[in-house]
């Protein structure tokens, strides 16, 4: 095989559907619905195999630049189950509440503020409280953290939560950290966990869950750099996302009014995403003041303050908060890198995803699976594997297979064919521009190691 075997036609892409990417993650092992054999949880996920790897390097490339490429920043994984006077110190007890109504005709609930959002029980094209059949409840507030018990008694004493977010975790570690790693303000502690929320209407996917995973930060600085760290943050994180390939014009900066803003921020901005609903909250960076470390302090009886050796005076650190969610990055690095178009005359469905992001780097491919072919093709796939993730694939014809290999995001394709046996090279082929050149075997992963290390820009924006 060589020269250009494909060439896409000139129409341009769709913009894709939420349905689209519901239907690509299940049909290529992605995301399925948790306990689908017995129907379901609503609003709870789980990865599969190209899920898993695509959520670690998403994962992966938030822990290289936040802390592999920072002096000043220290990692943490807080657990989980927490001490419940942290949720009172926090403000969760008493203000993490969500307004709820129940519809006595259908018997569903629905947030009160976001009836404009939800579909009517009964008559999905109207909204709650549209129809003449809907009868709404009053508002009540509900609390959102999921309630366990720690030991054998169920009583209030036993009581623990699922932590609502990984942020506290954070905050009661201050002192520890402060302690042994060695750092002074700014500087920042960083944490990739699990969180729960009771959401009373979840939706859109993997955009908003019941359980899910966070990338946070919590970066401590004196006082009077707050503002200057807050407004470094936002650009820095704003780069992170456009370097990972999202389409500039695919996001903005969203400041929160002041009737938006959380009881602990003095000021937040939403890194927004065009994602098929409309802009939504993909990131938010919050300046938190010293309303955690204060409170905690408060309730625990710790100080939890900096020494400032050089002034002679000490001081409660105002925090940086950038916090993303693992699960909603994963879904617009998705929604932004899908596409579809024409080759030869037969629709192509791939996912035009950053290198460093896609769940396999490479698919070696025997072209027919005799020949002395496929024995070939795995020699080069066991070399290739040792240095970037590949996959060997010798099922259907190799059509099907490029296919597949598209809709996984696989940016290269290494096909073995009848001239790979004379003079041992094969054709590589790039996902974006669909060109094939003949290459060495020897080498090749050097080769794909060195593409994959060189800057790279979505071909959407050419």
């Amino acid at each position: 095989m060589t020269g250009t075997a494909e060439q896409p036609s000139a129409t341009g892409p769709a913009e894709v559907t939420l349905d689209e990417v519901v239907a690509l993650c299940k049909r290529r092992g992605f995301i399925f619905q948790s306990s689908e054999i017995y129907g379901g949880l609503g609003s709870i996920y789980d990865y599969g195999h190209y899920g898993v790897l695509l959520k670690n390097n998403v994962k992966g490339e938030w822990w290289r630049t936040v802390v592999g490429e920072r002096d000043d920043m220290v990692a943490l994984d807080a657990a989980i189950l927490m001490h419940p006077r942290t949720w009172e110190a926090s403000g969760h007890l008493e203000g993490f509440t969500d307004p709820m109504v129940d519809c006595r005709t259908c018997k569903l609930r629905f947030r009160s503020d976001k009836l404009e959002d939800a579909a009517c029980g009964r008559q999905p094209s109207k909204h709650p409280g549209e129809t003449e059949e809907c009868d709404l409840t009053e508002p009540r507030q509900f609390n959102l953290m999921f309630e366990t018990f720690m030991g054998p008694v169920r009583d209030d004493a036993a009581k623990v939560y699922l932590r609502p977010e990984t942020a506290q975790g954070i905050f009661v570690n201050f002192k520890n950290v402060l302690q042994f790693a060695r750092k002074k303000p700014p500087f920042g502690i960083a944490q990739i966990g699990k969180a729960f929320r009771n959401e009373i209407t979840p939706g859109n996917f993997i955009f908003r869950t019941r359980e899910f995973e966070m990338m946070e930060i919590e970066f401590f600085v004196p006082p009077g750099e707050a503002d200057a760290w807050h407004q470094r943050w936002m650009e820095d994180r704003m780069r992170w996302h456009t370097e990972l390939g999202i389409r500039p014009d695919h996001l903005q900066l969203r400041k929160h009014g002041p009737d938006e803003l959380s009881h602990y921020s003095s000021a937040t901005s939403d890194v927004e995403y065009l994602f098929p609903m409309g802009w939504s909250e993909l990131e938010g960076i919050a300046n938190r003041g010293d309303y955690d470390l204060s409170r905690h302090a408060e309730f625990s009886g710790e100080k939890l303050e900096y020494f400032d050796q050089e002034k002679g005076e000490a001081y409660v650190p105002h925090v940086i908060e950038p916090s993303l969610g693992v699960d909603r990055s994963l879904l617009a690095f998705i929604v932004d890198a899908y596409e579809t178009e024409e080759v030869e005359g037969r629709k192509r469905t791939v996912l035009r995803l950053h290198p460093r992001l896609a769940p396999v780097k490479a698919a070696v491919l025997p072209l027919v699976s005799k020949a002395g072919m496929p024995e070939k093709a795995r020699e080069i796939y066991e070399q290739v594997r040792r240095q970037v993730p590949a996959e060997y694939d010798e099922g259907g014809s190799i059509g099907r297979r490029y296919r597949r290999q598209d809709e996984i995001g696989t940016p290269w394709g290494i096909t073995v064919d009848g001239q790979t046996m004379e003079d041992d090279t094969v054709t590589l082929r790039d996902r974006d521009s669909l060109e094939q050149v003949r290459v060495p075997a020897d080498g090749l992963a050097d080769r794909l190691a060195a593409r994959l290390a060189e800057p790279w820009r979505s071909p959407k924006l050419d």
